[in-house]
Parts: C-alpha cells; structure tokens; sequence
C-alpha cells in the first residue's frame, strides 16, 4: 500500500511541502517554491508564500496602499477641499455603484478569481485621487464624479475579494486574529496617509490641502494596485495543518449567480445582519464631515485622521483578542463580545450626543485649532470614533466568519456586506451633500447601530456554533472532504465522532487507526497503510 501511495502522490512530487505541525509532507497542487519560508531568521521562519498567513499580510499591504490611503484623504473631511459638494456628490456616486457591484461580487470573484478581482479592485483608487489633483487645479466637478462612481465598481471587487481572504484562510479558532491583524495594517495605511498632508499642512491654517499632497497618495496607490497581482490563487494555499481552502472547481458565470441565490435562500439568516452592514460604514460623512471638517481647520484635521485611524488599530486589536479567547467556547465568545459592543455603542455616541449640542450647521466652519483650549475633549471623543468604527466592523466581520468556512459562500457574504456597507454610507453623503442638519444625522447614526444590533441578536445569540462541519461546507461547493482535508491522519479536529454504523469505505481516507470494535485490519491497513493496534 505504500508504495501506491507513492505512485498515487508522484503527480505532485515537485510540489510537496511539510506541515510545521506533523512534520508529514503532504501532497500540494502548487509549485515547491511557494510552499518554502520566504527567509529564515535564527530559528524563526517567515510564512511560506501559499499560507494563510502570507497571502493576508500580501492582502492587507494591498489595502493599506489603496483604501488606506483613500480613507486618510476623505478623513481630512471633504476630500480636502474647502467646497464639500462636489466631494459628497462623488462620494454619493460611489457608494451607489460600490453598493450595486458589491452586493454581487461574490459572484465575480468565484468565477474569474480572488488575485483578478483584487487587481481590478486596485485600479480605481489611482484615478479617484487623479481626480482630486485635478479638481485641486481646474475644478473639473465631471470628472470627480466619474471617478467616485468608478471607484465603487472597483472597491466592490476589491473589498470582496480581501473579505474571502481573511474569512476563508484561517482556521477557525484564528479568525478573531486574522480580523485584526488585517485591520491594524490596513489602518496604518490611514495613519501613514495622514502623515503626509499633516506634515505638508503643519504650517497652514488655510482650508484645503496643497498638489503635492495628491501626488504623494497616487504613487503610494500605484504601488498598491502592482502588488495585487502577487496574490496566490485560492487552490494553492494550504493551511499548517495540511487542510485546504474550501472552493468550487469547476464554477461558470450561471453556477455562481444561481449560488448567490442559493445564499440568500438557504442561509436566509444572513438577512437578519444586513442592517449591521447598512450601518458599518453609514457614519462616516458624519464623522468626516459634520464633525471633522465643520469643527477643525486643515492642519487638525489632518491630526485627527491620524488619531482616528491609529484608534482603529487599537479598536480591532483589544476586539480581535477578545473573539478568540481561548477560556471560552465560540457561542460565548459571541455573546460577551456582543454585550461589550453594546455598551461601547452606548457610552461613546452618549459622549457624540451632548458634543453636537455644541454646534450647528448654521454655525458655519468653526475652525478649531489643536493650539486652542478646548481641543481636547472633541479631539478625545473623534479619536473613540475611530475606535468604535474598529470595534463594529471587526465584531461583524467575526460573525459572519463563524458562520461558514467555505471561500464561495464567505465571498457572497463579504459581498453582501460591502454592498449594503456602501449603500448606508451612500444614503449619509448624501444627506450630508443637502444640508441635512448634524443632529439629524448624528441621530441615525446612534439609531441604526444600536437598531441593527438588536436585529441581528438571534444570528449572533442561537445561529453561531463551537464549530462548523465540514460536511455543511462541502454541500455548497464541488470538492470532496480529500480536496480539502489532505491524505494524512493528522486532521482529526475537522472530524466528527463516528460511530459503528459508519463503513470503512465512507471514511477511509481521513480515519485514524481504529480499535477492534471497527472493521476488520486488512480494511484499514488498505485506507491508513498503518497497522491496527491490538487490544
């Protein structure tokens, strides 16, 4: 039996690489190189380019360049104009279509792949912020618009493809890790991002930002859009302990779109958590208009989008520790962080609630200084801002991910979720773009959190489980339990007990050597090539 084990596994000879945990070489579909360390330090190892690990740190650098970049520019509020409406009209434009191709991209990604989609995410980064150079120079409001609404086709594609990537990848008692360590890179982008009109702008107290700032972000992005195409495709990667992502082979554009329906009506609970999406991206006109630049002139508001996005690093870290305690079980690990994000909610828009009694939008720009006595309690309350914005999309993205392992259906859900993401920040721009008044939108945003909360409490509460089958993965997929567990005997975690009237032909390839009360040695010797111990 060895020996046509050999035979069996000499097809991908060229590509073996040994698993870390069992020190088994196991059978891989990619070439060798992508399953060595990248480098060696001491006795420590970098991340071997098809693990989960790696193609994450490659995803979350990605977003660091492009939506990183993008997020420091709308945080200095206005994309850094003294006008806002052209800007918000943008914004509205680019929501609207990003909430459209969004909501379907799990479909696309599926079918033409996670490294194409990323690419094709990247693009529209670049010239949105081409536009704001321009803008800068001959106010050309066209273009602006034209590139916000190509962007939301492009961030559609994008934000999908990175929410299959740190959903699908881990294992799943990793995933509270993955979330934040995405987040806190991803984040850094908005930190650096900051840096730079902060730096250029230090010495100004004139309301928009100067050509030189645009420059620096559209090399930064072009950087960005080039390294997302060193991501490694889906059937490559493989885990540490020999298990590979769960994916459908053979999709076509029908099979993917019939999928998506599939989604919707076989999971039907994921309804319950679009208000939660609606709501993770609604306050951010709120936050980077209606506080942010109607409160602050330039050069603090460029501090406080530094501020803001160093937050959310913390945000997702303390969140991400708490979702993969270990002293807990998952559905209690759901429960806790769910009453923690609760009472965040509560205390820090109590906090939002009596600083915008303060102002109005007739008040005009009040143009607060970070040299000005009463800096410091609004600078605090918009740092905690970007905590909880943090805190929300990474308890969000958690639930989602617990709910499924299999890559096609997370990349529907991270579909659903940045689509209706971008539909709730489209309705906030525009809201914004027509005056509505501050207490007004600052009211929906504190409504809609706590609201959707509450709506998506039964998913969260009975729906989350300490572990998701196998089997349920593989019903909405083409592979077999072999494709994604490996050959070797050292994968019992994704195993269920099995009992006596299983046979051994059903489970011959991942069953470990058995007892005599199964069936008889020469069975098993034929499914383990091991010998059964004796009693």
């Amino acid at each position: 039996m060895a020996k046509e084990q050999k035979q069996e596994m000499s097809e991908y000879d060229s590509a073996r690489a040994p698993d870390p945990e069992s020190g088994v070489d196991q059978a891989v579909l990619g070439p060798a190189w992508m399953y060595k360390p990248i480098f060696k330090l001491g006795k420590w190892e970098a991340p071997y380019f098809a693990s989960p690990e790696f193609q994450l740190y490659l995803v979350s650098f990605v977003c660091f360049l492009c939506p990183g970049m993008f997020n420091a520019v709308s945080g200095l509020g206005g994309g850094g104009q003294v006008n806002a409406t052209d800007v918000n009209n943008s914004n509205t434009a680019l929501y609207s279509t990003f909430a459209v191709v969004g909501f379907f991209a799990g479909s696309i990604a599926n079918r033409i792949g996670l490294r194409l989609t990323l690419s094709m995410g990247g693009l529209g980064y670049f010239l949105y912020v081409a536009s704001l150079l321009s803008y800068n120079i001959n106010q050309n409001s066209g273009f602006l618009i034209f590139a916000g609404a190509f962007l939301g086709v492009c961030a559609g594609l994008l934000w999908c493809a990175q929410g299959a990537v740190m959903l699908s990848y881990p294992q799943e008692h990793e995933k509270g890790k993955y979330i934040a360590v995405f987040w806190v890179i991803f984040n850094l982008g908005g930190v650096i991002g900051s840096l730079v009109p902060l730096g250029q702008n230090m010495h100004s107290t004139a309301g928009s930002v100067n050509n030189g700032t645009y420059i620096a972000f559209l090399v930064l992005m072009a950087i960005g859009f080039v390294l997302c195409w060193c991501l490694a495709d889906c059937k490559y990667i493989k885990r540490r302990d020999g298990s590979r992502v769960i994916v459908i082979k053979n999709p076509t554009w029908k099979s993917e779109f019939v999928g998506l329906w599939e989604t919707l009506i076989n999971d039907s609970y994921i309804i319950l958590m679009f208000p939660m999406f609606l709501a993770s991206n609604w306050f951010y006109g709120y936050h980077f208009n209606s506080v942010n630049l109607a409160y602050f002139n330039v050069r603090t508001r460029a501090l406080n989008s530094l501020l803001y996005w160093l937050m959310q690093m913390v945000g997702a870290f303390i969140f991400g520790q708490l979702l993969d305690l270990k002293c807990l079980s998952r559905p209690w690990r759901a429960k806790l962080n769910f009453g923690i994000l609760l009472a965040v909610t509560m205390g820090i828009w109590g906090g939002g609630y009596a600083f915008q009694k303060q102002y109005t939008r007739e008040s005009g720009s009040i143009d607060t200084d970070f040299t000005d006595s009463g800096y410091i309690g609004p600078m605090f309350l918009y740092m905690f801002y970007g905590f909880y914005d943090a805190a929300f999309q990474t308890c969000t993205y958690w639930y989602m991910g617990s709910l499924s392992n299999n890559a096609r259906k997370l990349a529907n859900f991270a579909g659903f979720y940045k689509g209706i993401q971008s539909a709730g920040a489209a309705g906030m721009w525009s809201m914004d773009a027509k005056k509505t008044a501050y207490m007004t939108e600052f009211a929906s945003c504190w409504g809609l959190l706590v609201g959707s909360m509450l709506v998506a409490s039964p998913v969260i509460f009975f729906k989350i489980k300490e572990s998701t089958a196998v089997e349920d993965d593989l019903r909405f997929s083409d592979e077999t339990a072999k494709d994604v567990l490996g050959t070797t005997t050292e994968l019992s975690e994704f195993e269920k007990p099995q009992t006596e009237t299983h046979t051994p032909t059903e489970l011959s390839e991942f069953e470990k050597p058995q007892t005599q009360t199964h069936t008889p040695t020469e069975t098993l010797r034929d499914s383990n090539d091991e010998p059964t111990p004796k009693a």
